[in-house]
């Protein structure tokens, strides 16, 4: 047995059985296995920030690590923006990067880099396989890796893949998360007792599941405190039925106030707050300077264990007020941000996985689809656009009995729109709404925010993507993606409908111009 061999009969064996590629000839015995190891399903992709953007819509729906097989450093590097939104959600996810033969590498051939320095940028766990009898034993290592919530790079030169000698190893043991020591919970029921302004900090776990939302709103209930979100969690479940849990704004100076007079802010599955970016005269954290943080549980920790706790220390039990099942009215007329919003939360389907790269034009999304049928929402963890399009890939082969539906800006859609031609490929359930509003309109508050001066018609033209427009519609048809043009509310909803309701990939392209 060749190393490639071992290698991918141990990543299924250990349960990672989707490897989303992109390869190139340091890879071929890694793609002539896949016929001797029908267990592994291979979805092939036409960029490596598909491959890896589409690993981390796997790894949330699932829980589980998917592979992606990338070729030497500069396709990691092709891959590196979402790998860094994989980590920063804590995405499990085991990466295979060919490369040279060991005799090879003394060459300086073309395509040699430091591989091993690219992967720790964005990596939790990086090892090389020196020889076929290595491979497999190190593939079990980096699922055990993974599971834990990081990303893992194993290297494999392209001798050691096509060497025999290789024998399958076995996977690893489960592991559950831990849950945080009583001392630390009983720590926390202390200041949720003082009476003093309380906000339960919430992410990870905690979001993800139905139990984890119901348990928090209880100690909520109990205590006084109030609920609050992660602004881009990795996975959150919604929808009616669960409590109204508000996520942190994004803008700055909102989020302070959001977080204004909070003595005590509980961290359950999140970690502390911080803005994205520094501006001149505003504090780096929204959290308040006389506000004292307290961990609950860490990301990896067993958060729905630890507010359990923490509801028996308080006797919480009734989880407080829920959402009824509402929808807002179909919108008609000129076709805004907010309109589309209402259509998307009139017509949501059941059990909808939503992904969500909207970004400005995500205008009350949020209120218009808090009472809809229970879904999962997906958002941008690490803030490095590109990651809709193929997370919205990841999910659809993670769950092909589910509908996804994608809220793609159209700026961030154009890092990774060969997306569309893997969904059309494997036959995806994926609808794409696009906000086509000609611009980096994020870019264009942030000019402001920091303080920029200018703003003249140099500037503008880096924040403007007219001239020429881009036709969203051509570029889907011509992925094999079938796509048409909206521009009021109406037709937005005729269209949204159609497609939500035939099978395979769509795009609707939402026009979003200026009054006037």
């Amino acid at each position: 047995m060749n190393g490639a061999q071992a290698l991918i009969r141990t990543l299924v064996d250990a349960g990672v059985d989707v490897c989303f590629a992109n390869p190139g000839t340091s890879e071929m015995h890694f793609v002539a296995a896949l016929d001797d190891v029908p267990g592994m399903r291979g979805v092939l992709t036409l960029f490596e920030g598909v491959a890896t953007g589409a690993a981390d819509g796997w790894a949330r729906m699932t829980g589980r690590p998917a592979a992606t097989l990338l070729h030497l450093g500069p396709g990691m590097g092709n891959g590196l923006a979402n790998l860094h939104n994989a980590r920063r959600g804590r995405a499990p996810m085991v990466n295979v990067v060919g490369d040279h033969a060991r005799s090879h590498k003394r060459l300086d051939a073309p395509l040699e880099s430091d591989i091993d320095a690219l992967a720790g940028t964005v990596s939790g766990w990086v090892r090389r396989s020196l020889s076929p009898a290595d491979v497999a034993a190190d593939a079990a290592d980096a699922v055990a890796a993974a599971a834990r919530g990081q990303i893992a790079t194993l290297v494999l030169p392209a001798d050691v893949s096509w060497e025999d000698g290789a024998a399958v190893a076995d996977p690893p043991p489960y592991r559950a998360a831990p849950v945080p020591p009583e001392s630390r919970v009983a720590g926390v029921a202390s200041a949720l007792q003082s009476g003093e302004p309380a906000v339960l900090f919430l992410g990870g776990d905690v979001v993800a599941s139905e139990d984890g939302l119901l348990v928090a709103s209880g100690v909520a209930a109990g205590s006084g405190a109030r609920l609050l979100a992660e602004t881009f969690p990795a996975r959150m479940v919604r929808g009616a039925g669960l409590p109204d849990v508000g996520k942190l704004p994004y803008p700055p100076e909102v989020a302070i106030k959001a977080l204004a007079g909070t003595r005590h802010l509980v961290l359950a599955g999140a970690t502390a707050p911080v803005h994205f970016f520094g501006y001149p005269g505003v504090p780096g954290t929204p959290v308040p300077d006389d506000c004292t943080v307290h961990v609950l549980s860490e990301p990896g920790e067993d958060g729905v264990a630890a507010l359990r706790q923490l509801g028996e220390m308080l006797s919480a039990s009734d989880p407080g007020p829920l959402l009824e099942a509402s929808r807002p009215e179909l919108p008609t007329g000129r076709l805004t941000p907010r309109a589309v919003s209402a259509v998307v939360g009139a017509l949501l389907p059941e059990r909808a996985v939503v992904v969500d790269e909207a970004i400005t034009s995500g205008v009350g999304i949020a209120e218009l689809t808090s009472g809809a049928p229970r879904h999962d929402w997906l958002a941008l963890t690490g803030g490095a656009i590109g990651d809709g399009l193929p997370m919205a890939v990841g999910a659809a082969v993670a769950c092909p009995d589910r509908p996804v539906l994608v809220l793609q800006a159209d700026g961030s859609a154009m890092y990774t729109v060969q997306a569309l031609w893997t969904m059309a490929r494997e036959q995806l359930d994926v609808t794409v709404v696009l906000y086509d509003n000609g611009s980096y309109a994020i870019l264009q508050g942030e000019l402001s925010r920091v303080g920029a001066s200018g703003g003249g018609e140099r500037a503008g033209q880096l924040l403007e993507l007219g001239g020429p427009a881009l036709d969203f519609v051509s570029l889907a048809t011509g992925m094999g993606v079938p796509a048409t043009r909206a521009e009021t509310a109406e037709e937005l909803a005729d269209q949204l409908r159609t497609a939500l309701a035939e099978p395979g990939p769509h795009l609707v392209q939402a026009v979003l111009r200026p009054a006037g």
